[in-house]
Formats: structure tokens, sequence, C-alpha cells
């Protein structure tokens, strides 16, 4: 006779035939040990109100949920609809939404979540983070397994190759720091790329639409100048206007996007008006 195993993700993947998807990116939790770390790096008090992307089995969502107010975990994936229930119908302070982070609501939860703590899907982990900054404004901390070069490219500095996008868009709004590196082995199946733990610690509100647009437009071709990289992306001011502004905001007209820091987007913005 097999004996049952202990650990509930990987008792619920028995007991549900559940089968990780790929395709959605999809390394359940099996090591219990790390929920600790997450709990301490995310600070979690009774009062909060906690946002989980990706519940999966259920193992982050039935911890976070015996030591906080509330806890809204999105999940997309149906299939775990029985694994995830056997994990959060006996805690009332659980709501659980099938739905797309994406694409969701996030602004109509309530209450507001104060916090967000996750085990990221791969393929949406920076996306989704730039996402609840932007529309969660009561939200103050983040903490978050992510991969390796997602959690490095949001704490990344200016200059620096990783920096980006989102290393700008994150940082105008928060602290970001890579917090410590995760064992493969704390998943299954077990990952073939390395994950860390990330944390945000929100200090502004989120940058406007205007900036976003932006910075965005500012690294949609690295290869290019700056100035020559917002014309090609449909910036509505002239390659010399932006030449100028630099200039003003003391770089080289020439500059390209990665040697500019997060709050130097602000000032262009502002500057042209945008």
């Amino acid at each position: 006779m097999v004996s049952e195993p202990v650990q509930p993700s990987l008792r619920r993947m028995r007991q549900f035939a559940i089968r990780p998807d790929r395709d959605l990116g999809q390394n359940f939790l099996i090591d219990s040990n790390i929920l600790g770390v997450i709990e301490r790096a995310a600070e979690l008090a009774p009062h909060d109100v906690v946002l989980e992307i990706g519940g999966g089995l259920g193992v982050l969502s039935e911890h976070l949920a015996a030591r906080t107010r509330h806890v809204h975990v999105v999940e997309i994936d149906e299939r775990l609809r029985e694994a995830l229930l056997d994990a959060t119908d006996r805690h009332a302070n659980v709501s659980v939404h099938w739905a797309d982070v994406m694409t969701m609501d996030l602004a109509a939860l309530s209450p507001a979540p104060t916090k967000v703590v996750a085990n990221l899907p791969y393929g949406v982990a920076a996306g989704a983070l730039l996402r609840t900054i932007e529309q969660l404004g009561e939200v103050e901390l983040w903490v978050a397994m992510v991969q390796r070069e997602v959690g490095e490219r949001l704490a990344a500095s200016a200059g620096s190759a990783a920096y980006g996008a989102p290393s700008a868009i994150a940082q105008l709004a928060c602290d970001v720091r890579v917090l410590r590196a995760i064992p493969r082995g704390v998943f299954h199946p077990v990952p073939n790329v390395d994950s860390v733990l990330v944390g945000m610690r929100r200090r502004a509100p989120a940058a406007s639409a205007g900036v976003r647009a932006l910075v965005g437009g500012a690294f949609a071709h690295r290869r290019k100048t700056l100035a020559r990289s917002l014309v090609l992306s449909g910036v509505q001011r002239s390659r010399e206007e932006i030449r100028e502004a630099l200039v003003e905001l003391g770089h080289p007209a020439d500059v390209r996007a990665e040697r500019l820091a997060p709050r130097d987007f602000v000032e262009l913005a502002r500057m042209l008006a945008l």
C-alpha cells in the first residue's frame, strides 16, 4: 500500500490527478519550509489583506489565510478548482477569483489588498507585478518568487545590462530588492531556471500613463539612441526636441535609454509635456 504524501501540494496532486501545465509556467511549491521565509519577508500581520497571484494547489493560500485578515487568490487554471478549494474552503477569509490577473479588474477587489504575496508563473511575473503597482494603490509591500532573470531585471540599476523598462517603472514607485535565491528543489516539477524571492516596498504612487508610455518607447529599440527609439515608437515629438530636452536634463543628445535613471524619465516626460 502506497502511503499518502504528507506535503499538501504532493497530496493534492495525487488526490486530484493534477499534472502541472508547463505552458502556464506551473511549478508548484512542495517544500513547506519556504513558507516561513515568505511570511517573514512579507511581514505578515493580522490586519493585512493579501493578493496571491497563481494560487496553484493552495499551500501558500492556506498559510496566508491563517495569518491575515483576508486573502484574495487569483488562479486562471480551472483544472485546479478541486485542489485549490480543498485548501481554501475551510478558511472563511479567502476569496478565490478564477480569472487572468492580466485582464481582471484588480481595483474592484474588496477588501482592497495591502500586500501582494505570490509564487508567480514565470511567463507573467514582471507584467503582473507592474500591473498591481499601477492598479492597486493601497498595496505597500510585494514579496514574490520569480525567475532570477526577472527579479534581477526589476532591481537592476541604470546603466547595467539588465536595466530596462520594467526596472524603471517598478523603481519609480518602489524600492526593489532581490531578497534571496530560492533552491530549484522547492518546486515540482523542478524548473530548468533559477528563482529568487524579490521584495518591493512602495514609496511613491505609480508612474503616470504618459511616463509609462515614454519609458516603453525609450526601450523599444535598445540599439538605437533614446531620441530615435522614441520617434520610431510614435512619440509625438521631433527627434530634435527630444535631443534638446536630454541635453537640458544633463545627458548627451545621443544617449541610450539605459543610461537614464528612473526619475530622469519623469523629468523628460514633463519637459516634453507628455
